[in-house]
């Protein structure tokens, strides 16, 4: 296990000691899922926070016709949850799936309580974390809401530039909320303008 990606980003809102490292890395556990591979199926209990050492997740929920909607992707340096359900110990409304090899470090959830009384600078780490997360959840709404399909896939792409190389037009459509065909034109259309 090689646990410097995680330090890293731990070590952008606090600061460990050596002691405290040792015992925060000797909590986590590795995990490797196939590209297609499950790691969290809705209506399951998150027992895990997951962070991405390498390669990219979707978060998603399937509606009443079969038709999925991404709620995320979450690639390297990304936690994975269902942070509802991992917060309150209930079903996910979410399933988590691996759309590359994925490997991933995990706590768990009375790992995490552990943590946090024998090092409680992590409940800092952890609010800020949950903080950014519903921050971006909030954006995401008011983007969905507020903004047209246009603004919504140059947003995306301002935020994450190397989706079209790492997802599929399938999984950015299902993530805007617009079908292939209409992402499709989209593409051809703004082929003439300046993204950025």
């Amino acid at each position: 296990m090689n646990p410097s990606l995680i330090l890293t980003n731990i070590s952008r809102h606090i600061s460990l000691t050596i002691e405290e490292t040792v015992y925060f890395t000797s909590l986590l556990k590795e995990k490797k899922l196939a590209a297609g591979e499950i790691l969290l199926q809705e209506g399951n209990v998150c027992k895990y926070e997951s962070f991405v050492t390498k390669g990219c997740l979707k978060s998603y929920y399937m509606d009443e016709n079969g038709l999925e909607h991404i709620i995320d992707f979450l690639v390297d340096e990304w936690w994975a949850d269902d942070l509802f359900s991992f917060l309150t110990q209930t079903g996910a409304r979410t399933t988590i799936k691996a759309i590359e090899p994925t490997q991933l470090l995990q706590i768990g959830k009375a790992e995490l309580e552990q943590l946090y009384q024998q090092i409680p600078k992590f409940e800092r780490f952890f609010r800020i974390l949950f903080q950014n997360a519903y921050i971006a959840q909030k954006e995401q709404i008011n983007q969905a809401v507020a903004a047209t399909a246009e603004e919504r896939y140059l947003h995306f792409m301002k935020q994450k530039p190397y989706a079209e190389k790492r997802f599929s037009q399938k999984d950015i459509a299902a993530y805007l909320g617009v079908t292939p065909q209409f992402l499709s034109t989209l593409r051809k259309k703004l082929g003439r303008v300046n993204v950025d």
